[in-house]
C-alpha cells in the first residue's frame, strides 16, 4: 500500500499529456520509420563552423572511454550491445560524439558508422531510443559536413588513412540511414519526458531538416523550430538559468542553442529565421548565468546530477559562443559581488577568488525533476580559487548505493531532520513529495556584510510540521556565519553536514575543526558556535561519472524540543587570508 501512495505522489505532478504518451509507449510498440524516398537530396549551401567536442582522445581507433570506463574492440568485433556496461555507457557508444575526435583515423570513424548501420536495425535497444538517436543525428550531420569541408580545405588530408574508394563525401548508405533515423525520431518524440530530452529531439529534427531537402525535410525543419521556440522560454528562466537547476544540463542545453545558431548563421539557406534574434538574446542570458555561477576555478558547481567532463567546460563554451555569435565574457572583478538568481534559486557571494554559491530553488520542473537532489539550502565554497566545501556530485545513473547517497540530504551541506529526506527521492530518477522554498533573499546589513536568508518546507510532513530556515552572513572578507533554525512542534533530531574536498585534511579539536591542504597548510577553521555535538565522519565525493573519492564530513548534531538551532562559523586562517 505504501508503494501505491509513493507512485501516486510521484505521478500527481506529471502533465496529463505526459501520462497519455507514457501509457501509449508502454502499451504500444515504438512507431517504425518508413524507408524514405528512392532518391535522397541534400540541401545545398549548408555548412557549419567546427564545434568543440566533449570527447577526449581515447588513444586508439576502436577504444571507447565513457564515464571513466574503457573498452577496447577489434575492428571486426564491435559490440554495440555491451550488456556488461551501464546503460549510460551504452548510450554514449550510440551518441557518436567520438566522430569529432580528430585523433581517430578517418577510416575508423567511417567504419564505425557503416558497422552501426549493419548491426543496429530499427528497434534495436539503446541504439533506437529517441534521446540516443537525437544526439547521433546531430553528430553524424556535423561529421558529414566536416567531410565535405575537409576535402575542400585540405585536399586529400580530409581522407587520410582511407583504404577503400571514397570520395570525401558521405556515402549513400549513410545518408539513407540518417534519413531513416530522422523519420523514426519524428514519430517517436519524447512527449512523455519533455525537458532536456524534448529539446534534444527538436535540435535533431532541425539539423535533419536543414541537411536534407524535400517535403520530409521541410516538415522536420518546422517541427524542430517549433520545439526550439517553445523550449527556449520554457527551459531557460528569466534569470538565464536552466529550469532543471543542474549546471551540467544548463551547459549542455546552452550548447544546443549555440549549435542551432551556428547552423543558422553559417548556412546559405534562403529562409529568413525570424527566431534567430530571440535565440541570440536568450542564449546570451544563459551564457551570462553560467559565467556567474561558475566557481573561481572556472568550472561548474556540482548541483543536481552535475559532474565534470560530461558537458563542455565553461571556458570552451564561451569560446565557441564567441566564434558563433560574438559572445563576450563579462569582465572579472576583485570587489565584493553578490547576486540573487531568484528564479533558478542560486545565490552568489563572491570576493575575488573566494566564492560561495547557495542553492535555495525548487528542485526542478514539477513534471520532470529527474536530476533533482536533496540539496535545498546547501552551498559550495571556494577559497583562493580552490574548492574547499563541496557538493557530493554524481557517480552513475544506476540503482546503486552511490546513486542513493548522491541524491540524499546527508550528501549535501544542509540539515537533515530525524534522518529523513527533504524530498522523497526514490529509484534512479523519481521524486514524490518535494521540498519547496518558502522564501530566499540577499540583504546588506551594513559594514560591508552580505546576508542570505531562506527556508523550505520539505520536513513539514513530519510530526509538528517542521520548517528549516537558514541564514549565512558573509563579512565581506574572511568569515561566513551559518545559522540553522528548525521550527515546529515536538522533539526532533537535527544534523547539519559540511562536506570537505578530498584534498582537505580535517583536524578535530573540541568544538573546532581545522582544515588544511595535503601539505599541512591551514586553510580555514569551522567552529561550532551554537549548542550541539560536533564530529568528523567519512563521506564520498563523485566529481566525475565513475569516480569515487573518500572525503571528510563535519557533522553538527542536536536533539530536543523545537525550536532548535545549530550554528557554525567558517573562518579563513591567518595563513590563508
Amino acid at each position: 500500500m505504501n508503494r501505491v501512495f509513493l507512485y501516486a505522489r510521484t505521478l500527481s505532478h506529471l502533465r496529463f499529456s505526459q501520462l497519455a504518451y507514457l501509457f501509449l509507449r508502454r502499451g504500444l510498440p515504438q512507431i517504425s520509420s518508413q524507408h524514405g524516398p528512392k532518391q535522397i537530396v541534400r540541401r545545398p549551401n549548408i555548412t557549419i563552423k567546427a564545434s568543440p567536442s566533449v570527447t577526449q582522445s581515447s588513444g586508439g581507433d576502436y577504444r571507447f572511454v565513457f564515464l571513466n570506463q574503457c573498452v577496447d574492440f577489434r575492428k571486426d568485433q564491435l559490440d554495440w550491445v555491451c550488456r556488461d556496461r551501464p546503460k549510460l555507457w551504452r548510450y554514449n557508444l550510440h551518441y557518436f560524439d567520438y566522430l569529432q575526435d580528430s585523433h581517430r583515423s578517418a577510416e575508423s570513424r567511417c567504419h564505425v558508422i557503416s558497422d552501426w548501420i549493419n548491426q543496429n536495425p530499427p528497434g534495436t535497444p539503446d541504439a533506437w531510443e529517441p534521446y540516443a538517436a537525437s544526439l547521433r543525428i546531430v553528430n553524424w550531420i556535423k561529421f558529414f559536413l566536416s567531410l565535405s569541408q575537409d576535402s575542400v580545405d585540405n585536399g586529400d588530408e580530409g581522407k587520410r588513412n582511407i583504404r577503400e574508394p571514397w570520395s570525401g563525401v558521405p556515402k549513400a548508405e549513410w545518408l539513407k540511414s540518417l534519413y531513416r533515423q530522422a523519420l523514426w525520431l519524428e514519430r517517436n518524440i519524447e512527449f512523455h519526458f519533455l525537458a532536456n530530452h524534448y529539446l534534444k529531439n527538436g535540435v535533431a529534427l532541425f539539423f535533419a531538416g536543414m541537411f536534407f531537402e524535400g517535403r520530409d525535410a521541410e516538415r522536420w525543419l518546422q517541427k524542430g523550430l517549433k520545439i526550439l521556440r517553445e523550449e527556449i522560454d520554457e527551459q531557460f528562466l528569466a534569470d538565464g538559468g536552466h529550469f532543471e537547476r543542474s549546471p551540467m544540463y544548463h551547459s549542455i542545453s546552452v550548447v544546443d542553442y549555440v549549435d542551432v545558431l551556428n547552423l543558422m548563421m553559417s548556412s546559405g539557406h534562403a529562409m529568413a529565421f525570424t527566431e534567430m534574434e530571440h535565440f541570440k538574446v536568450r542564449t546570451d542570458e544563459a551564457l551570462n548565468f553560467l559565467h556567474d555561477i561558475c566557481l573561481p576555478d572556472g568550472d561548474i558547481p556540482l548541483y543536481n546530477d552535475s559532474a565534470f567532463k560530461i558537458a563542455l567546460s565553461p571556458s570552451r563554451i564561451f569560446e565557441y559562443a564567441r566564434q558563433v555569435m560574438g559572445y563576450k565574457v563579462p569582465a572579472p572583478s576583485a570587489d565584493l559581488f553578490s547576486c540573487a538568481k531568484g528564479e533558478s534559486g542560486y545565490y552568489i557571494l563572491r570576493k575575488g577568488s573566494d566564492m560561495m554559491v547557495i542553492d535555495c530553488g525548487t528542485i526542478g520542473p514539477d513534471y520532470n525533476p529527474a536530476h533533482a537532489h536533496c540539496d535545498t539550502l546547501s552551498y559550495e565554497l571556494s577559497l583562493h580559487g580552490r574548492r574547499i566545501i563541496v557538493d557530493s556530485g554524481v557517480y552513475d545513473y544506476e540503482p546503486s548505493p552511490q546513486r542513493a547517497y548522491a541524491r540524499s540530504t546527508r550528501a549535501h551541506n544542509t540539515v537533515v531532520v530525524d534522518v529523513q529526506e527533504q524530498s522523497e527521492v526514490w529509484g534512479v530518477f523519481r521524486v514524490a513529495r518535494r521540498a519547496k522554498p518558502l522564501f530566499a533573499r540577499l540583504t546588506h546589513p551594513g559594514d560591508g556584510h552580505v546576508k542570505f536568508e531562506g527556508a523550505h518546507n520539505g520536513y513539514v510532513r513530519l510530526p509538528g510540521k517542521v520548517i528549516h530556515q537558514r541564514s549565512i552572513e558573509f563579512d565581506g572578507a574572511s568569515s561566513w556565519l551559518v545559522t540553522d533554525e528548525v521550527q515546529g512542534g515536538g522533539t526532533h533530531r537535527i544534523d547539519s553536514f559540511v562536506h570537505l574536498h578530498p584534498d582537505c585534511m580535517a583536524t578535530h579539536t573540541g568544538q573546532t575543526v581545522l582544515i588544511s591542504d595535503k601539505e599541512g597548510i591551514p586553510l580555514l577553521c569551522v567552529e561550532n558556535v551554537g549548542s550541539g555535538d560536533m564530529k568528523v565522519e567519512q563521506g564520498w565525493y563523485f566529481p566525475e561519472f565513475g569516480v569515487e573519492c573518500e572525503k571528510s564530513v563535519i557533522v553538527l548534531s542536536r536533539t530536543g524540543p523545537l525550536p532548535l538551532s545549530l550554528a557554525y562559523r567558517i573562518t579563513k586562517t591567518s595563513e590563508s587570508v
